[in-house]
């Protein structure tokens, strides 16, 4: 007989798991990450100014040059890029050879573009091979240019005649990278210095300063001549002005003193008497000053004057 107060427990047999659901799961992440990558590895994207270099297995398949979204073999191919915008390359300084062997320092730069990426790949490899190439074609031509002047016609400005040297370096150098077709173009090449190896430098600074006294002097020696000639000219033009108004100046005061004599004449031809005393009382005024002493006897007209007597 069982006890009441004894619980039995039956045991109860779980259902079995169903994997299914799972592993289907795990297959569509799985596989929708392997498209996601395919996807993500096979497209780029072309940008304003630059090239895009495709390669299979190493070799150019394909080079990209227009704006948008590109398609490309994922785990095959590769994608590189190289700029369409102009670059600047700064040449090592060099020395070179004048016409009358002298030694100087040249220091330029260049600016350049890639015109032709494929034949750039394909002879230079690389733009730092591309850039090795032109310095060295820019080199060439700078001694060969510079080798037909004169020492004294590159670092004499009046007598340099490297005003479109420049000019021709570019056009020899895009003759040169044309010939061996490495697809990049320059299109300016500038000597921004000309420097003297320091042995030079001191006999080239003390003939440039001659010169420059020299061409001082010179100046100057214009300007006094020329100042000479303006003086003379203005002393010339100031003597005849002086001249001229002098000589209107004394018909001018002829004519005044004329005239003041009619004056006078008639004024004076009206009282004679006061005429005589007015040009006694003038004399005084030229014999008499401060410190004059005049002994004069009583009877005579000046006494008489100075002492009331009219009669």
């Amino acid at each position: 007989m069982s006890n009441p107060n004894v619980y039995q427990f039956e045991k109860k047999e779980r259902p079995p798991t169903d994997w299914k659901p799972y592993v289907r799961t795990g297959i569509f992440l799985v596989v929708l990450l392997a498209l996601l990558l395919v996807a993500f590895t096979s497209v780029y994207i072309v940008k304003e100014g630059e090239y895009k270099v495709v390669r299979q297995f190493g070799e150019v398949v394909r080079i990209d040059e227009e704006p948008g979204l590109k398609v490309k073999v994922p785990f095959i191919q590769s994608v590189t890029t190289l700029t369409k915008r102009q670059m600047t390359s700064d040449v090592t300084e060099a020395e070179i050879n004048t016409k009358d062997k002298k030694r100087m320092l040249i220091d330029n730069y260049a600016v350049w573009q890639i015109t032709d990426p494929l034949k750039m790949i394909s002879n230079a490899r690389n733009v730092i091979n591309a850039e090795a190439k032109m310095e060295d074609f820019i080199y060439s031509v700078v001694r060969a240019e510079l080798g037909k002047l004169e020492y004294e016609e590159v670092i004499n400005d009046e007598k340099s005649s490297r005003g479109s040297l420049n000019d021709q370096i570019t056009d020899k150098v895009n003759e040169l990278l044309e010939n061996q077709q490495y697809g990049v173009v320059v299109k300016d090449v500038r000597i921004k210095r000309t420097d003297l190896p320091e042995a030079n430098e001191k006999s080239v600074y003390t003939r440039m300063i001659s010169e420059r006294e020299s061409k001082a002097q010179e100046y100057l020696s214009q300007g006094d001549a020329e100042k000479q000639s303006i003086t003379a000219e203005t002393d010339r033009e100031v003597k005849e002005l002086i001249a001229k108004a002098e000589t209107e100046a004394n018909v001018i005061r002829a004519e005044g003193e004329s005239e003041a004599a009619v004056i006078y004449n008639k004024s004076f031809s009206k009282d004679p008497e006061f005429y005589d005393l007015y040009r006694t009382l003038e004399t005084y005024k030229k014999t008499i000053d401060d410190e004059t002493v005049i002994v004069l006897p009583s009877d005579s007209p000046y006494a008489r004057l100075l002492m009331g007597y009219t009669e």
